[in-house]
């Protein structure tokens, strides 16, 4: 496997020989490269792409964000990460949906190569060359449904409020009604009735709301009729993984926004499926059916018929349409945490941990194996023995499931 190549970006010389300082010792892993400017990073992708761009925030001319949006747009495949030792609020939104990562200066040695360590990862699971080969199959990948791109965008506005959001939901009669069906089910254990998207913002955050509006949206769009295939069981299982993943995150962590993002994984984690399903629906069925026939997980099974699964599918594309890289490696990595650079409690695992338990309840929803959880991976972080308090947390979403 090839070097993977970054670049760091910064308008200060003596950040940029820190940092070159800071990392010569990784030059046996990374081919590293430098650049003092905005135009100058683009000159120098424009001779050869990277797979990270480093960029600090604040520089003359182009700052930080408005060269990591061009870079998304012109290289969507190269991980984004902002560098940046200023606390500003208002250059932070419009980073919204094209940053993958945030660190803050100064950053210690390790900590930026734990970074890069999983933005490579990240970048290989995204763009080996089977998946190419299959996303070229598909034609044309759906764009990002545009409720979702318009919200997006209204939470870049650093002059926004919950209720120009809420206001955004109640145009679309569709989306309001089932944002609030949702809302006011036992499945969020509110126990109060929400008679509007204001309140509902109010109560359970932007960023829930935010995945509720995309999940709702991707399902609705890429639905399509199925002899072999229940989307609507699909939507159930992704929104009892979603619950469930997010309280497995706030029993480990105070960490809203790693909550926040075990959530939306856990709604997006099988996206995958629904593309294959819309575009590829002979040959996902025959990966089906090879599931059943050989009792192998699904995922297995396309990555005979595909030479990609669909949790890579699912990763892809929402690198793609920049969603936050914990939600992109919790999608990718689920079904296999051996392969995830990372040793601590993060989104990746709620969400493995989640759909697992979901399978082992429930069965699966396709012919083929049962998941288990990866009690190796779950020993390392010192995590084995935990199950019942987990499947305490299933029986109390089942309980709430059965009083709506």
């Amino acid at each position: 496997m090839s070097k993977k190549r970054i670049l760091f970006v910064d308008d200060e010389p003596n950040i940029l020989s820190g940092l070159r300082r800071m990392l010569r010792p990784m030059r046996h892993q990374w081919v590293l490269a430098f650049a003092d400017s905005g135009r100058e990073a683009l000159k120098v992708m424009a001779e050869e792409p990277f797979d990270v761009v480093v960029s600090d925030m604040r520089m003359p001319g182009m700052d930080g964000a408005e060269l990591l949006t061009l870079i998304q747009e012109t290289y969507p495949h190269a991980i984004r990460i902002m560098l940046t030792g200023h606390a500003d609020e208002k250059a932070i939104l419009r980073t919204v949906g094209v940053v993958h990562q945030f660190l803050s200066k100064p950053c210690s040695p390790e900590q930026l190569k734990a970074v890069l360590d999983r933005a490579t990862a990240l970048h290989d699971l995204i763009t080996n060359d089977q998946l190419k080969i299959l996303i070229s199959r598909l034609g044309s990948l759906p764009s990002l449904p545009s409720l979702y791109a318009d919200l997006q965008r209204l939470l870049r506005d650093p002059d926004s409020s919950i209720q120009d959001v809420a206001h955004l939901i109640e145009q679309d009669l569709a989306m309001s009604a089932k944002v609030l069906q949702l809302v006011n089910s036992a499945f969020f254990g509110l126990y109060k009735t929400i008679d509007s998207p204001s309140r509902a913002v109010n109560l359970l955050g932007l960023d829930t709301i935010k995945a509720l509006v995309l999940g709702v949206q991707v399902f609705t769009e890429l639905k399509t009729t199925s002899s072999f295939f229940s989307v609507d069981a699909l939507w159930e299982h992704s929104l009892k993984t979603g619950r469930l993943a997010r309280e497995i995150a706030i029993s480990k962590s105070d960490n809203r926004e790693l909550a926040d993002n075990s959530f939306i994984a856990g709604i997006l984690h099988d996206i995958g499926k629904l593309i294959l399903l819309s575009t590829l629906p002979d040959q996902f069925e025959q990966a089906v059916r090879l599931a059943g026939e050989r009792e192998i997980c699904l995922h297995m099974a396309e990555k005979e018929i595909f030479q990609a699964s669909h949790d890579d599918v699912g990763a892809y594309l929402l690198g793609l349409w920049g969603l936050p890289s914990p939600v992109i490696e919790a999608i990718g990595f689920h079904h296999r945490l051996s392969d995830f650079p990372e040793e601590s409690f993060s989104p990746a695992l709620a969400v493995h941990i989640a759909d697992v338990l979901y399978h082992q309840n429930n069965g699966s929803l396709l012919p083929g194996c049962v998941p288990e959880l990866d009690e190796a991976y779950l020993d390392r972080l010192g995590l084995a023995g935990q199950g019942d308090q987990w499947q305490g947390f299933w029986n109390l979403l089942e309980e709430r499931s059965m009083e709506e």
